[in-house]
C-alpha cells in the first residue's frame, strides 16, 4: 500500500542505489516554492469573495495550453461524477472543434489561463469565442501582456499566476484550485504533502521508485508506457506526460512517457510490448470504479458460462492481473498502481508522487526539473511567418 487510497506495487528487480534519499532530504531542506502549492497552508491569489462570485454559473469554458488546463482537465475527468456542472476545455488549434462549431451553446463564464499572458492558441481560441456577455476570469502573471491588456479591455477579473510556479507544477495552485472550487470540489482535500512526508511507506516507495527509475534508464530503456486501464485517467496521464517530458528532456536525457489504453491495446500494440525491442518499462494503472455494469446472465452462451456473475469491472481487473503475470514470466519490468476511492484525496496524493518523483529524478540525471528552454525556439520561430 502506498496510502489507503493506493495500492502500489514497484518494480519487482533490485537495484543499485542513486543516494536518492539524500536528494530527497536535501529537497526537504531546501525545499523549492513549488512545493508550497502542495501544502494546506499555500496562500492563493484569489479570495473566497470572488469563489462566492462565480459559484453559481453552470457552463464554464475553460481557455489554456498545457500546464495552464491539463491538471483541471485531469481532476475533471477523474472526478466528473462528482461535479454537476457543464465544463469545456478548449486546449488546441482546431477550426472543427464542436466548441467552435456550437458557439450558441450558453456559456456563463470563460477562464482564460495563460502563464506569460502570450500563449498564442490561448489568445487566438479567446478571440474568437470569449463574447461580451460573457462573464470572464483571466489568471496570468502580473506583468503588461496581451491577456492582462485584454482584461482591461473586456473589465474582467484577473487572478495572479505567481511567477515561481510553472505550468506543468501549478495544478494544486489557483491554476487548478480556483476552477476546482468553482466546481463545488474541496480545493483543502487535494493538499496532501503534510501527511505523506511523515508516511514512511509512502516516502519509501518513492525514493525506490526513482532508484529504480534511473537503473531503468542506465539500461537504456527510454520510454515509459502507462497502460491506462482507467479511462477517466487519461487527462491525468496527458498531464504527467508534460510533467515527465518537459521537465527531463534536457541534455539528452529523460524518457518518453506514452499512453496505452488498455485492454483496448491487448489487440493492437501489445504484441510490441511483449515481444518487440526491449527498450521500454511500464506502468500499470486502473481506478476500482463503484458504477460497475453488470453481465446479462440470460444472454451469456453456455460456451462463456464463465462470464456469468461478473462485472465489466470484474473482468478489466482480471485482465490487468493477467498481463502483469505475463510481464512477470518475460521479465519485463513494471510497476502498478491500483486506486480504491475516485475522490479529491487519492488524485492529490498521486499528483504529489508523481511531481516528487519527477524533481528527484530532475536532481539525479543533473537537469533542471524547472524550465524549458528550447520550447521558447518554436515560438519565436512561428514569429517570423507573421
Amino acid at each position: 500500500m502506498l496510502t489507503k487510497n493506493i495500492k502500489f506495487k514497484n518494480f519487482l528487480f533490485k537495484s543499485k542505489k542513486f543516494k536518492i534519499e539524500k536528494i530527497f532530504k536535501d529537497l526537504l531542506k531546501n525545499e523549492p516554492n513549488i512545493l508550497e502549492t502542495l501544502k494546506p497552508t499555500y496562500k492563493y491569489s484569489y479570495s473566497k469573495k470572488l469563489i462566492s462570485k462565480y459559484k453559481k454559473f453552470l457552463n464554464i469554458r475553460i481557455i489554456g495550453m498545457g500546464g495552464s488546463i491539463l491538471g483541471t482537465q485531469a481532476i475533471y475527468d477523474f472526478i466528473k461524477n462528482k461535479i454537476k456542472k457543464n465544463v469545456i476545455f478548449v486546449n488546441n488549434l482546431n477550426s472543427n472543434a464542436t466548441y467552435f462549431k456550437d458557439k450558441k451553446k450558453k456559456i456563463n463564464l470563460n477562464l482564460i489561463i495563460s502563464k506569460s499572458g502570450n500563449t498564442l492558441e490561448t489568445i487566438l481560441n479567446a478571440n474568437t469565442l470569449v463574447s461580451n456577455k460573457d462573464k470572464n476570469i483571466i489568471i496570468t502573471e502580473n506583468h503588461d501582456s496581451y491577456l492582462t491588456n485584454l482584461a482591461k479591455e473586456i473589465k474582467c477579473e484577473v487572478v495572479n499566476h505567481k511567477n515561481f510556479i510553472g505550468g506543468r507544477y501549478s495544478v494544486l495552485s489557483e491554476v487548478g484550485m480556483l476552477p476546482a472550487e468553482l466546481m463545488n470540489l474541496n480545493e483543502n482535500k487535494f493538499k496532501q504533502f503534510n501527511q505523506l512526508i511523515k508516511n514512511k511507506k509512502f516516502i519509501s516507495s518513492l525514493i525506490s521508485n526513482v532508484s529504480k527509475t534511473l537503473n531503468l534508464l542506465k539500461s537504456g530503456k527510454y520510454a515509459s508506457v502507462i497502460l491506462n486501464y482507467d479511462e477517466q485517467s487519461e487527462s491525468l496521464f496527458k498531464w504527467y506526460q508534460q510533467l515527465i517530458a518537459e521537465s527531463l528532456g534536457k541534455k539528452s536525457r529523460g524518457f518518453l512517457p506514452v499512453i496505452s489504453s488498455m485492454p483496448k491495446d491487448n489487440h493492437s500494440l501489445m504484441q510490441l510490448y511483449l515481444d518487440g525491442p526491449k527498450k521500454s518499462f511500464y506502468t500499470f494503472f486502473d481506478v476500482l470504479d463503484n458504477n460497475v455494469i453488470k453481465i446479462k446472465n440470460n444472454k451469456i452462451l453456455n460456451s462463456h458460462k464463465y462470464l456469468k456473475n461478473q462485472s465489466i469491472e470484474d473482468i478489466k481487473q482480471f485482465q490487468m492481473l493477467a498481463t502483469e503475470k505475463v510481464f512477470t514470466s518475460k521479465k519485463i519490468p513494471f510497476r502498478s498502481f491500483v486506486i480504491y476511492k475516485r475522490n479529491e484525496q487519492a488524485l492529490g496524493e498521486l499528483f504529489c508522487f508523481f511531481i516528487l518523483e519527477t524533481i528527484l529524478l530532475g536532481r539525479a540525471l543533473n537537469v533542471n526539473p524547472f524550465d524549458q528552454p528550447s520550447v521558447e525556439l518554436i515560438k519565436k520561430e512561428t514569429k517570423l511567418f507573421f
